[in-house]
């Protein structure tokens, strides 16, 4: 009997039904913005400022110093230095940010003859040189060389050897680089340049001699690296990277002292019509992205 009645209450009874909702549901905005900023940490710097757009709070942990300091490269207070050596205060006052956005502008220093720069999705250093900051054997005489005005040239001036029987350019550069390998290129053309009626135009009249023996490019370091090659100028009228040699630095915020040199110096025959922009010093790994430089 008392077993019925237990069975009897069993089938009446509802079974009671619990809800596992909250009232408060977590969002994105939740999340702690130094978490966010650490999360940063492991993205490249242009997915840092795409994910800063996905709320107020990425916005903010995106401006954190810690994030723009693990992006900067490990010389970026000697390239303060370098391009700002007067405004130390201004320099300490700037974000990390700030610092990141500044470096990857287009930065001349050393009188306007060379210019520094940080590729924007690595932040690797990369450098290029003016003609003006080079020693050029017969610069001073214009019955040789002379600097000629184009808008092709970042340094708005290119040097121009009209003929000359010894050609021989030598730069040099000391500097602070960040771990890693480099190649060294200058940029050459065949060819004046000029516009006529708002059209680019390069005149070879004085185009000789540079394809009767190679020119030789040498470069030596500090720490005992060199290289020689030669090689045949090429392309009428069109600018060429022509390959100096490589160089790696193995410990980072030390100075290199750079040498590098261009010479045809076979007096059998006269040489002209070469322009000089200058040279460039790139992550080895950027050799097939010269034409931006």
């Amino acid at each position: 009997m008392g077993a019925a009645v237990s069975t009897s209450a069993t089938e009446n009874d509802e079974v009671p039904t619990f809800s596992l909702s909250s009232p408060h549901t977590t969002t994105l905005d939740d999340v702690p913005e130094n978490c966010i900023s650490s999360l940063m940490m492991s993205f490249h710097p242009q997915e840092i400022c795409t994910l800063a757009r996905v709320n107020k709070a990425f916005h903010r942990a995106s401006s954190a110093d810690f994030v723009w300091e693990s992006k900067l490269p490990s010389n970026y207070k000697f390239l303060l230095n370098k391009l700002l050596p007067q405004h130390n205060n201004l320099s300490s006052s700037m974000s990390k940010k700030e610092i990141y956005a500044k470096l990857c502008t287009p930065n001349f220093f050393d009188h306007g003859t060379k210019e520094i720069w940080l590729d924007r999705s690595s932040a690797q250093v990369c450098l290029f040189i003016s003609s003006k900051a080079f020693k050029i054997t017969g610069i001073d005489d214009r019955r040789y060389w002379n600097y000629v005005p184009t808008e092709e040239s970042r340094f708005k001036s290119v040097a121009y050897l009209q003929q000359m029987w010894w050609v021989e350019v030598i730069g040099e550069l000391e500097f602070e680089f960040p771990k890693g390998n480099y190649s060294v290129f200058f940029k050459l053309q065949l060819g004046k340049p000029t516009k006529r009626l708002g059209r680019r135009v390069c005149n070879l009249d004085q185009v000789h001699g540079w394809d009767i023996k190679p020119a030789r490019f040498q470069l030596s370091t500090s720490d005992g690296q060199s290289s020689v090659s030669q090689c045949y100028l090429r392309g009428p009228g069109e600018w060429a990277h022509y390959h100096v040699g490589d160089f790696a630095v193995e410990k980072p915020n030390g100075p290199t002292n750079i040498k590098f040199s261009l010479a045809q110096i076979d007096c059998t025959h006269t040489k002209g019509g070469l322009c000089i922009d200058g040279v460039v010093i790139c992550p080895k790994e950027f050799s097939e992205r010269l034409k931006q430089f």
